[in-house]
């Protein structure tokens, strides 16, 4: 797991968490933390020491809610040509996957990214096409620089837009309540992004401490490790442990263009009900490629529904902190990545899928 000297490393702060006497609770909001944490076992070895890892809301296919699912359904049933990434094939709407309605005569096609579907868009001018375009502050920079690009786009191109801000996730998990929660490890990929200063509040309105950190083993051994010793000595800070990446200001033209394409608005999150403030929505300006506005008569039917959860999943649950996914009893039997009942199963950054993957309670 480690090497010669990264374990030296680590071998200290296990012998100085040993030393604490600790008996905590930390979030971290990455798929690609948890996938670290439980590969080698350091949630484990952490879990001996009285410290809880648990998994928020870092898997932007997870937390995307049924009415979305839905919408970007509706859209392929009433004839338009949809675009997604893969893992967004297999998600389970209300009765079918993207996968099914593709099997059904539906033209579903799957691709790596927004650039693919204009193509598509480009090779089939008689087709409208929609783009889904889901994820954190990660991807929405992709997704603004297509809009606001300089050539064009094709007419018969269309973004559903379903993008999605940390921060106020992680303002609404304080403010909630539900977990007592000792620290939180900020995301690595989020954050080379926005930087540093949009988690800042978090530490100085509520007393919480943060680490951002990067994906190596001895980077979340080391970002526990900080946690461990601010909750010891009663402080609330924030710490960048991944200085090689993240600035505090971040990236300055990714975010320019995020606030030229995008607004603000609240947005509902799988297992959260609407948190304020932390939606992007496309502008005005380029409604025209706007999904939403374009097809709103094809989407009128959904208006006014209310969606719930797969019988039995407990996703919500496992997106908030409050359970692990082996605590959800359908996990590994009913639910599994071959047979998802829920999105935590289905891509590689939910953390059920995660656990199973890694012969983890299953």
């Amino acid at each position: 797991m480690f090497k010669y000297r990264d374990k030296e490393i680590a071998d200290r702060i296990v012998t100085k968490l040993k030393e604490m006497d600790l008996d905590i609770t930390l979030m971290h909001v990455c798929g690609g933390h948890q996938d670290t944490f439980i590969r080698y076992g350091i949630d484990s070895l952490i879990l001996d020491l009285g410290v809880d890892i648990r998994q928020g809301p870092g898997c932007p296919v997870c937390v995307t809610p049924p009415e979305e699912i839905e919408e970007v359904m509706l859209l392929a049933q009433k004839g338009k040509t949809i675009t997604v990434f893969g893992d967004m094939m297999r998600v389970p709407g209300e009765k079918f996957t993207l996968f099914d309605m593709q099997s059904r005569g539906a033209d579903v096609r799957m691709v790596y990214s927004i650039d693919d579907a204009v193509v598509i868009a480009r090779d089939n001018p008689g087709h409208e096409v929609v783009f889904m375009a889901i994820g954190f502050e990660t991807t929405a920079p992709s997704t603004a620089a297509v809009l606001s690009g300089k050539e064009g786009l094709p007419s018969n191109f269309s973004i559903l837009c379903t993008h999605r801000l940390v921060p106020p996730a992680l303002k609404g998990i304080v403010e909630m309540g539900e977990l007592k929660l000792d620290g939180l490890i900020e995301p690595g990929h989020v954050s080379t992004i926005i930087g540093s200063t949009p988690y800042e509040f978090l530490s100085t309105e509520y007393g919480v401490p943060q680490v951002i950190t990067g994906f190596e083993p001895l980077d979340l051994m080391m970002a526990v490790y900080q946690l461990a010793l601010q909750v010891n000595r009663g402080e609330g800070k924030l710490i960048n442990g991944y200085g090689r990446a993240v600035r505090s200001h971040g990236n300055l033209k990714a975010i320019k263009l995020m606030e030229t394409v995008f607004e603000v608005c609240d947005v509902s999150w799988r297992g959260f009900g609407v948190i304020p403030a932390s939606g992007s929505r496309i502008r005005k300006k380029y409604e025209m490629h706007d999904a939403r506005v374009r097809f709103e008569d094809d989407l009128l039917e959904l208006r006014g529904r209310e969606f719930t959860e797969p019988k039995g999943c407990r996703c919500g649950e496992v997106l908030r902190g409050l359970i692990h996914s082996h605590e959800c009893p359908l996990f590994g039997k009913v639910c599994t990545p071959q047979n998802p009942v829920g999105p935590c199963m289905v891509t590689s950054e939910g953390s059920c899928n995660i656990m199973l993957k890694y012969g983890r309670y299953g």
